[in-house]
Formats: C-alpha cells, structure tokens, sequence
C-alpha cells in the first residue's frame, strides 16, 4: 500500500513539475508529427526494458558506466537501480510513467544512504539553439530532482546539471538518435 501512495505522489509531482509553458517553448522545435512519434516507443529503448542493448548500469555519453561500483543492485538488470537514464518526449521536461518506478527506486536509495550525492545530468537532442537546450535540460533533471525530493531525498544528497545538447549519446542526426539523447542521467558521487 505504501508504494501505491509512493506512486501516486510520484505522478502528481511530476505533473506539478512539468515542461515549459506554452509560451516558453521554441517552436522550431515542433514539426506537429511529434504525436505519436516522439516518444521513447521501441522495446529497446524502453523505461524498464535494456535501453539500448546496455547490459547492468547504462553507458553515459562518454562510454562510461556512470554508477560502477556503487553496489550489487546496480548491476542487476531485475532491479531499477541497473537503469540510470531517465528518456524524455520531444520539447519536454515531463517524466514519463515508465520511469516513476526507476526514481522512486533511486529515491528509496538515497533516502537509506543519506551520505550518497547524486548528480542528474540533463540534455538534449541538436534541435533548438544551444541556450534553449541548456534551459531543457536543467528543466529535466529538476523535474527528476522534485520527484526525489517528494520522496524524501534531501537536497544536499541532489547536485543538476545541464549540457543541453554538447553531450550526446548518439551522434545521428535522426529521430532514433535525438530520442536517446533527451535523457537526464543519475550519477552517483560517492559518500
């Protein structure tokens, strides 16, 4: 019952803490076929599925296991600790329902270890100038960051930044690559 309530306060935090304003948003970023396309829909790619083939913790845009070493439970593809990249729609900062489960887990995390920091990185596809995208991609990992702390995470264990589209984790110029590319990445730091 705990974890239905957990949940619930995870979703109406993430409405709460949702994108731009209709007036914020840059509309060369918007072509209208983002409706159904958009999205992170392939099974690859998927919330709680092996995102893009990686095995254990993910590959953050340098190649590197961003949370290597922290425990067993991050290596265990079963547990939603092993994902640590949370994927984003097209020109928004909203956390789909796919990865509510995956920041509540990192959420209890921290909570248990109050001595851990986590740092959320967030970016961007190439679309939209460089300023817009930094603006995204910290308005991602605040949205994160607002779901953890609904959960109880304290703010000193929470460290945002954002590179906008400067570090991709794909190098195409298409929308396969700019959906793995929206992303906020959770980084641990250590005690």
């Amino acid at each position: 019952m705990k974890l239905n309530k957990t949940v619930v306060a995870l979703a109406i935090s993430a409405v709460l803490l949702s994108g731009c304003s209709d007036d914020e948003k840059d509309s060369s970023l918007t072509d209208g076929t983002q409706n159904a396309a958009s999205g992170i829909n392939d099974a690859s790619t998927s919330g709680l599925g092996n995102g893009s083939g990686l095995s254990g913790s993910e590959m953050n845009g340098s190649g590197m296991y961003p949370n290597a070493g922290i425990g067993p439970e991050f290596s265990d593809p079963n547990n939603p600790l092993s994902k640590s990249t949370i994927y984003f729609m097209l020109d928004s900062s909203q956390v789909q329902s796919d990865f509510v489960p995956v920041i509540a887990a990192h959420s209890q995390y921290l909570v248990a270890h109050p001595g851990q920091r986590i740092v959320m990185e967030g970016h961007g596809d190439e679309r939209g100038s460089r300023e817009y995208n930094i603006a995204l991609g910290e308005q991602r990992a605040k949205s994160v960051a607002g779901m953890m702390k609904v959960q109880g995470v304290s703010d000193s264990q929470l460290q945002i930044v954002s590179y906008g589209e400067e570090k991709p984790a794909a190098f195409g110029h298409d929308e396969a690559s700019w959906e793995l590319n929206r992303r906020v990445e959770l980084v641990y730091q250590g005690k």
